[in-house]
């Protein structure tokens, strides 16, 4: 009898471990299946689901062009999955507007993209025919759609012989931003056959060879002593301002 018992009690410790292991396995089963059935829900959500999917975008930092031009230019897939929208190619395309400097594109869950553009301030105007497009302190020239039909006539005017290359407009570029405000006043336009063959054309018809822009606040400084020294020259020459002559 207490044979039997033992043996009783031994069976019932063995179905308990065994399913004390088969509840660990279910265990792991459920788990794994749960955290498959959470992927899988993700996935869907990402690419499949209508719940992040692109509906539009958003423009900031934008003040010559207007939020049309720049979402035109973007060319935002909507109805695409936001996960996988090509943030570069949005960023290419918004680049190729010669305004723009810089631009950075992020996602915006659930359903939209940010477009931040850093455009480019102009410091002079470059006449074109009988239109003109602005020169950007790079050297670089652009346009946008709302431009004035007139030049702001706060802006100094750049003309570019028509060999110039991008290098001559770099050197135009800094002379401008390196000008004394003493000297730009008196300037009438800038001329620049090339990088080292830049002139000031002065509004009493007066010519001042300026050379590169290396040196640019010595050869302002030296100006405006031969202008008050020199006043009816026609002809002041600053291009090497340790030897400045007039005629």
């Amino acid at each position: 009898m207490a044979e039997r018992s033992s043996q009783a009690r031994t069976r019932r410790r063995f179905v308990r471990r065994q399913w004390a292991r088969r509840w660990v396995v279910l265990r792991y089963v459920a788990v794994a299946a749960l955290l498959l059935g959470a992927v899988g829900l993700g996935v869907y959500a990402l690419y499949f689901s209508s719940w992040l999917r692109l509906e539009g975008a958003s423009v900031a930092g934008n003040s010559q062009l207007t939020e049309e031009e720049v979402l035109a230019a973007a060319d935002v897939p909507t109805g695409d999955a936001l996960v996988g929208v090509d943030l570069d190619a949005i960023k290419t395309r918004v680049k190729s507007l010669t305004a723009v400097q810089s631009v950075d594109v992020s996602r915006e869950w659930p359903h939209d993209v940010h477009i931040e553009v850093h455009e480019r301030e102009p410091i002079a105007i470059v006449p074109e025919g009988p239109a003109y497009v602005f020169l950007s302190d790079t050297g670089d020239t652009f346009t946008y759609g709302g431009m004035p039909k007139q030049p702001p006539s706060s802006l100094p005017v750049v003309k570019v012989a028509s060999d110039a290359d991008r290098f001559a407009l770099q050197e135009a570029a800094d002379v401008v931003a390196s000008l004394d405000p003493a000297v730009a006043k008196l300037v009438d336009h800038i001329e620049v056959d090339t990088a080292d063959e830049i002139r000031l054309a002065l509004g009493d018809d007066r010519i001042v060879e300026w050379g590169s822009a290396d040196l640019s606040e010595e050869k302002a400084r030296v100006l405006l002593d031969l202008l008050d020294a020199r006043p009816d020259a026609g002809t002041y020459n600053v291009s090497v301002p340790s030897l400045p002559t007039t005629s």
